[in-house]
């Protein structure tokens, strides 16, 4: 029989590392392929080598290509399956794209890397074309199934471990001397509350003056993330900060290599960390909510506040909590069973219609306009070109128009109530 065929279509750096992972977890008759969708969220090269550490994949192994130009390619040498690990923007675009211009389409598979609980509707919403949504844990998936339920959406899960959770190892290090902070672009979000915890780290280094305290950050000066950074770490470092503080980038699993401790307020590399059996830290000073995407550490046995981060007291996982958050069985992941289940009804021409959940109007402009805010100047399509001309002297007007509202209303003493605005949320247009 010949081998099964499938394209991981990745962009940022998260994404890039939990693409290429995952797919590297298929088994020898799958043939994999990666490539890079630019757009603005695109990881610099820098990142995708940092990425693709750990895996059998390297930065010339995932080349760089537009939306059209991976279409163009799709059409010429299909696929079976394409997997779409991309921000949600972009995986919108991109689904509704293999979804109108392939047939027949391959397997649509996609989902979201790292803690994805609690369930959130966008997630859904923007995928909701894919054939198979990929979640890491018992509780994610229970979650987004009911969540999915209450929504009446009809989504396949599929479940897989983490995928650079399975590739962690505890590697022996010359010497373990640091505690490691694993940095998050907009959590927390604002620059006061962002500036409380180099504090405490800087406060940790002085009172630990053999251990380095990396603040270990994901992108370094212009490079851009998943998730836009107002406030890098880096320039938040107080001038008379010890010289054990440390800004890095690089690979987590090097730095953890070295970690007597590791401490974050929500971030997957927690994860990464109990897989490395590195004893650790989840700050609950901000408090403990969805909002926070920490919720899912209540029970672990890890939250804790910026005392003990300063004492060095790091804890240990509670092996239940385990058990049923991303650390279940191998043998449980049921992932690669539906995605050849897939690929069997595509086989028979009998994959299913998916309709798109977005019910705004504007048809193809509104696509061409979605399409167009993903990709930025790397989507150098005509429709593109054309919602650009209508959708940003939109936007700038409306935002002109929300302010005066507001300034209208903050000169009228006791006024509460705003000015009615106009509802419109996208250029509207034909079709």
């Amino acid at each position: 029989m010949a081998r099964r065929r499938i394209l991981g279509i990745v962009d940022s750096d998260s994404y890039v590392k939990w693409g290429a992972a995952l797919l590297a977890d298929l088994p020898p008759d799958w043939e994999v392929a990666l490539t890079l969708v630019a757009s603005r969220l695109a990881a610099s090269d820098v990142q995708v080598a940092g990425a693709l550490a750990g895996t059998p994949f390297r930065p010339a192994d995932v080349p760089r290509a537009t939306l059209l130009e991976i279409i163009a390619r799709l059409r010429a040498d299909p696929v079976d399956a394409v997997f779409v690990a991309t921000s949600g923007a972009a995986s919108e675009a991109v689904i509704t794209a293999l979804t109108l211009e392939l047939s027949p389409r391959p397997v649509i598979m996609t989902g979201l890397p790292g803690i994805s609980s609690p369930a959130k509707y966008k997630g859904l919403f923007r995928r909701a074309q894919a054939d198979m949504f990929v979640l890491h844990s018992h509780r994610e998936v229970r979650e987004y199934r009911e969540l999915a339920a209450q929504r009446g959406m009809t989504h396949t899960f599929g479940l897989a471990t983490l995928p650079f959770l399975e590739h962690v190892r505890v590697h022996s290090a010359p010497v373990r001397d640091s505690i490691v902070f694993a940095a998050q672009p907009t959590i927390p979000f604002h620059r006061e509350d962002r500036e409380l915890v180099m504090g405490w780290l800087v406060e940790t280094a002085r009172a630990h003056p053999d251990l380095r305290v990396v603040v270990k950050v994901r992108a370094l000066a212009g490079e851009r993330q998943t998730h836009h950074e107002r406030h890098p770490y880096a320039g938040l470092v107080p001038q008379d900060a010890p010289a054990n503080l440390v800004v890095e980038g690089g690979s987590m699993a090097e730095h953890l290599a070295r970690a007597v401790g590791f401490v974050t307020i929500s971030s997957t590399a927690a994860l990464e960390a109990i897989a490395a059996d590195v004893p650790s830290i989840v700050l609950t000073d901000f408090g403990v909510s969805g909002a926070l995407i920490n919720e899912v550490f209540v029970g672990s046995g890890l939250l804790a506040s910026s005392r003990d981060l300063i004492a060095a007291r790091f804890h240990t996982v509670d092996p239940v909590w385990r058990a049923q958050n991303y650390f279940h069985p191998e043998s449980e992941n049921d992932w690669q069973e539906r995605l050849e289940e897939f690929a069997l009804l595509r086989d028979a021409g009998a994959l299913p219609d998916r309709p798109s959940q977005r019910r705004s109007k504007g048809g193809w402009l509104r696509r061409a306009w979605d399409r167009k805010r993903a990709f930025g100047p790397h989507d150098h399509t005509l429709t593109g070109y054309i919602a650009a001309g209508i959708g940003y002297p939109y936007l700038i007007v409306r935002r002109r128009l929300r302010d005066l509202t507001r300034q209208r209303r903050d000169a009228v003493p006791g006024s509460e109530a705003p000015v009615a605005e106009a509802s419109v949320t996208a250029p509207a247009g034909r079709g």
